[in-house]
């Protein structure tokens, strides 16, 4: 059933710049699909039980590893994309091991802490990252060839679109891939209980910063497209609210279920720029929603219809016993 609905999904996403006119709608569901990752790989790191504030930070690392790596050290784009996320990752893992103990509120300080020096270390760093100015005129990705019959040199908006799309299933499938595999089960008992975890001999240290790690390298890549496709970047692109942001998009689809960030991220994106005059107040209808989510819906958007189920159910037995 998944599958098949997955595979429809996927098809009217390919089929879909054919569908809509105009280069803003097209940027509106680039920048979607991003999120949508973002948000997905964001509940990997909370599966393990720690609640990451750090994505802001470690997209910032992708955006610049990938735009100096191209701009000084004269690599293809298709190298510095992967070598961008795995630095971040890198980071996460070096960073993880000393402060993944910190349960709670404590990792997530130290995540925005981590943040917050990767914005101060690009803003005074100015003879590598062009301090507060950022970079300007980073080059779109390397012209491709698909199957020699199409050449595609990213000049248009509708190019970065299906390349967006292909990094969101390449990435949605790993996600989901590790969620259903062994790991995914053994970071669920982490969250649940790691103490009982580590009484039967499972390393909930090491398994913490394996989330970490993972979750943050999906980032660094999106950090990299996101460079190359504005063809600019600057310290403060992804500043905290941005990382805000990314957590209310999961929290409001529903973190315990794999399509709740898909549906939170999709819906929170679109919906402000549909609504233009809704975009002027962003944080105030984002607020709003994140509260009347918690109050009436705990388990998400996409815990909706099965709640709607339950009160339907629970009418129909009351109207039966009267």
């Amino acid at each position: 059933m998944i599958p098949s609905l997955a595979g429809i999904i996927t098809v009217c996403l390919c089929a879909l710049p054919l569908l809509i006119s105009g280069p803003y709608y097209i940027h509106v569901l680039i920048l979607t699909m991003l999120n949508i990752v973002l948000a997905s790989s964001l509940r990997l790191i909370n599966l393990s039980g720690q609640m990451s504030l750090a994505h802001g930070g470690m997209m910032t690392i992708g955006a610049y590893t990938s735009a100096l790596l191209v701009m000084k050290a004269g690599l293809s784009f298709w190298v510095a994309m992967p070598i961008a996320g795995l630095s971040t990752a890198l980071i996460a893992y070096a960073v993880g091991y000393p402060f993944v103990r910190l349960k709670g509120i404590y990792f997530s300080i130290v995540t925005i802490f981590l943040g917050e020096v990767v914005v101060l270390t690009a803003q005074q760093w100015q003879s590598l990252t062009g301090g507060a100015a950022g970079i300007f005129g980073i080059p779109r990705p390397n012209p491709v060839s698909v199957f020699g019959i199409f050449h595609v040199d990213f000049s248009s908006k509708v190019e970065f679109y299906y390349l967006a799309l292909a990094i969101m299933l390449i990435s949605l499938i790993i996600l989901y891939a590790v969620e259903r595999s062994r790991i995914g089960m053994v970071l669920r008992g982490v969250q649940q209980a790691d103490s009982l975890a580590e009484s039967v001999g499972i390393d909930s240290t090491g398994f913490k910063v394996l989330a970490f790690t993972v979750g943050s390298f999906f980032p660094g890549v999106l950090g990299a497209f996101y460079s190359h496709y504005i063809s600019a970047i600057n310290p403060d692109a992804f500043a905290f609210l941005f990382t805000i942001y990314i957590l209310i998009y999961m929290t409001v689809g529903g973190e315990k279920r794999f399509f709740g960030p898909i549906l939170g991220a999709a819906v929170l994106t679109i919906l402000p720029e549909v609504s233009r005059p809704l975009k002027a107040f962003e944080p105030f209808v984002f607020a709003a929603v994140l509260i009347a989510v918690i109050f009436f819906v705990p388990e998400g958007m996409v815990g909706l219809p099965q709640m709607l189920r339950r009160a339907k159910t629970a009418h129909e037995k009351g109207a039966a016993d009267a």
